[in-house]
Formats: C-alpha cells, sequence, structure tokens
C-alpha cells in the first residue's frame, strides 16, 4: 500500500454534510481523486495522483447520535470508521487526537464556520468549508491572513461555479454580450429547512445561507467590486406559525463599481409539494443582450398519479450504479469540492505552495467581498426591519469604499461603520 495518504476530517453530519459532503469523501476513500478530475479540467493531474491513498479518520458532530451514524454508515459504505467526536466544539479533541490531519471538510451551521476554520488553520491543516466561509468581514480577514502566514489551502464550496450552464454564460457567452447593466439571481428553499431541519435560522437568513451563492457567481464572473446596498426582510409566516424570531425572505440589492445592479432573492417557504428541491433561477441584461437560467427546471418533468408533479437537477448531485451495485457520485455539487480537495493534494504531494495556488479554486480570498455583501446585508436588513415593524420607512443602506464599511441610517440619525478597513 503506498504511503502517500491526504488524512481528513469532517465537521458537521446535518443535511448537506452527511449527503453531498461525506458522499464525496467516500468516492475518494474507495478510489482516491484521480477519477473525477476530468470534469474540473484537471485530467492532467490524474496520474500524479493514482497512488495517493484518502482516509477520512475523523468525524466531528454536535450531537453523539449524529457522531455515531457518522462512523456507521461510512463503515456500511467504506469498510473503515472514522472515530466520531460530539460536542459544541468537537473540533477541539478531534485535533488533539489527530494532529496529523491534512484537511477538514468544515458543514458546520453559517454562524459557525470561523471558529473551527481558525483551529485548523492554527494546527497546520488545510480547510474547506461549505458557503458562506463566514457572516462577518473581519473575520474573512482573519482566516485569509492567517492562511496565507501558514501558507495553507482555504477552499470554499461554491457549487454553482461549477454549473455547467453558468459556465457556458460566463465562460462562452458573455464575450459577445457587452456590458452587464442589471442582473437578477433567485433562490428559494423548503419550509422544512427552515421549520424542522435547521435549528439555528434565527442565527442566519435565507440570504446568508443560499443568497450567497449567486452574489459569488456574479462577483466572482463579472469581477465586481459592491459599491452601495439596499436590504428588506419580511418576519411574517416563521414567526406566526413556528415561533421563530427569523425572516421568512430577504431582498437586496446591490449597485457595483461598474453600475452593475443586481437583485438577489431568497426565502426558505417553498412547500413541499413544489415540484422540485428548490426554485432558483438567473437572468443578465447586457448592452447586447440577455441570459436567463431556470435552475431549477432543466427539462426533466414528470407526474405519477396521488404523487404529484416533480421535476429533477441531475446536473446536481446524483447517484450512478457500479457493476457491484454500490453507487458513485457525480454532479457540478461534488466538482466544487474536488476541485478544493486537489489544491490540498498539490500542495502536500506535488510541492504547490498555497499562495501560487491563489485564485485558481474558490479560495478565501475570493470570498472577502461576498463576505462584504452579507454582512452589509445583515446589518441593512436587521435595521430595516426594526423600522418597518415600528411604523417607519426602511430606509437604511450601506456603502463601501476606502472608508470601509459604513451603514447609513438617516432615522437613527448615524452613520454606522461596520467594518474600518478598506473594501
Amino acid at each position: 500500500m503506498s504511503d502517500r495518504v491526504i488524512r481528513a476530517a469532517l465537521l458537521g453530519y446535518g443535511m448537506f454534510g452527511a449527503d453531498v459532503v461525506v458522499g464525496t469523501l467516500w468516492d475518494l476513500m474507495r478510489n482516491g481523486i484521480s477519477p473525477y478530475l476530468d470534469r474540473i479540467g484537471l485530467d492532467d493531474y490524474a496520474p500524479r495522483y493514482g497512488d495517493v491513498r484518502f482516509e477520512l479518520v475523523a468525524v466531528g458532530t454536535r450531537s453523539e447520535g449524529s457522531a455515531r451514524r457518522a462512523e456507521a454508515e461510512t463503515e456500511v459504505v467504506t469498510g473503515r470508521r472514522p472515530q466520531g467526536y460530539a460536542g459544541e466544539t468537537p473540533w477541539v479533541d478531534l485535533f488533539r487526537e489527530h494532529p496529523d490531519l491534512d484537511v477538514v471538510v468544515v458543514a458546520t451551521p453559517d454562524h459557525l464556520h470561523t471558529a473551527p476554520i481558525l483551529h485548523a488553520l492554527q494546527h497546520g491543516c488545510h480547510v474547506v468549508t461549505e458557503k458562506p466561509m463566514c457572516l462577518d468581514l473581519a473575520e474573512a480577514d482573519e482566516i485569509i491572513e492567517t492562511a496565507a502566514r501558514a501558507g495553507l489551502i482555504v477552499g470554499a464550496d461554491m457549487h454553482k461555479r461549477y454549473d455547467p450552464d453558468h459556465l457556458k454564460i460566463f465562460g462562452e457567452l458573455a464575450k459577445d454580450l457587452g456590458t452587464p447593466i442589471y442582473a437578477r439571481g433567485v433562490l428559494e428553499e423548503p419550509l422544512e429547512v427552515s421549520t424542522r431541519t435547521f435549528k439555528w435560522v434565527e442565527q442566519s437568513d435565507p440570504f446568508s445561507y443560499v443568497g450567497i451563492h449567486w452574489v459569488d457567481v456574479f462577483m466572482h464572473y463579472l469581477k465586481l467590486t459592491p459599491l452601495s446596498l439596499y436590504g428588506v426582510g419580511q418576519k411574517q409566516r416563521l414567526r406566526r406559525e413556528f415561533g421563530k424570531d427569523a425572516f421568512d425572505a430577504v431582498q437586496v440589492m446591490v449597485t457595483h463599481t461598474n453600475g452593475l445592479n443586481v437583485l438577489y432573492e431568497a426565502n426558505w417557504l417553498t412547500p413541499a409539494d413544489f415540484e422540485g428541491p428548490v426554485n432558483q433561477e438567473s437572468q443578465a441584461v447586457f448592452t447586447l443582450g440577455k441570459v436567463e437560467s431556470d435552475s431549477q427546471y432543466r427539462g426533466l418533468r414528470y407526474w405519477i398519479e396521488n404523487k404529484g408533479s416533480r421535476t429533477s437537477n441531475t446536473h446536481f448531485f446524483r447517484k450512478v450504479q457500479r457493476p457491484d451495485g454500490s453507487t458513485v457520485s457525480l454532479g457540478y455539487g461534488k466538482d466544487s469540492l474536488i476541485d478544493c480537495l486537489e489544491r490540498v493534494y498539490r500542495v502536500k504531494h506535488l510541492g504547490a505552495s498555497a499562495a501560487e495556488l491563489a485564485g485558481t479554486y474558490p479560495d478565501a480570498s475570493s470570498q472577502r467581498l461576498p463576505t462584504a455583501v452579507v454582512h452589509a446585508a445583515r446589518e441593512v436588513v436587521q435595521r430595516n426591519s426594526a423600522h418597518f415593524e415600528a411604523g417607519r420607512a426602511p430606509i437604511c443602506t450601506a456603502s463601501f469604499g476606502p472608508q470601509g464599511v459604513v451603514v447609513h441610517d438617516p432615522l437613527s440619525g448615524e452613520n454606522h461603520t461596520i467594518y474600518d478597513r478598506p473594501v
């Protein structure tokens, strides 16, 4: 057996961690990374990783039950059993007992990303994190600076960059469309997510949770810098019917330094009998044309008596059966993780540096401006919500620039700086 190995740990075993993320890691445990590199254009590297093993050695979760489930399910699929850790900060014990980890994959709730990311970096470990990387711009700076000092990889799972439709739009069509004028991104999650699946919706909001995907896509591919922001949110059904002081929906509008205006719409109210797992779409108007993309309806639609109509997105994450009856995962939801993990392989086994790989994958630095948008939006939306509920007009905004991020709240008579370094 080869002595070349990547030792990994997974933090979080909830809706996404126990599905897309761990499914990807199971495939790596079985066959390494080489079989999955052609989908992201890195097939020339495949022979160089042919003998590199991938070991998921530990899983950290909040509950004891999730830790035991992660151990058992991994053993059933791969024949190898990771060590499970449970508690409010499972990464502390995990790193104490596994000091030789190469990479940790963070799939904890949104507001609990920063602590394990920094803990891993301080222990010399690379990181791949679920989106959003964090919710605060100062925390983003600390992650970026800590990783740079240590020469470590921090990748963010921004899988919409890898959607074949987006690769077509921004990789091929955009060059002939002229100058972008305005755009719109919509992402609507199931009501079940906000009422049953997640216990932490009051610490987040639908824009921070999933709107960040569209923010990353537009900002990354169109090379955008934010200039100003306005946002509002609504607290009705979750508060009234479920007793949760959380936003049902959020709308955020960002104007950028090149004049492009983008409207982001996000909610987690979609009923269980909606025909798709989520509703999502985008459009962008340019001086020489327009692009519309229905990311929910990909063309496959069916209906069955007593089961209703359904649509399927077979591009995101699907299972392909192997001859032995087991399954391998395929889709752009996996591609994003593979791209980030490949950089860990390249640093450890090919002698590359994190600095020379900067900008070639969704790295921490690429998340700085999207985090600035999320940070400002959370502040503006909260203030505007308070104004509205007090019978006042929601006219709070934010601006970005050399002065940092400033929230302008004329009704309170103040400009409040929430971040004081240049953006």
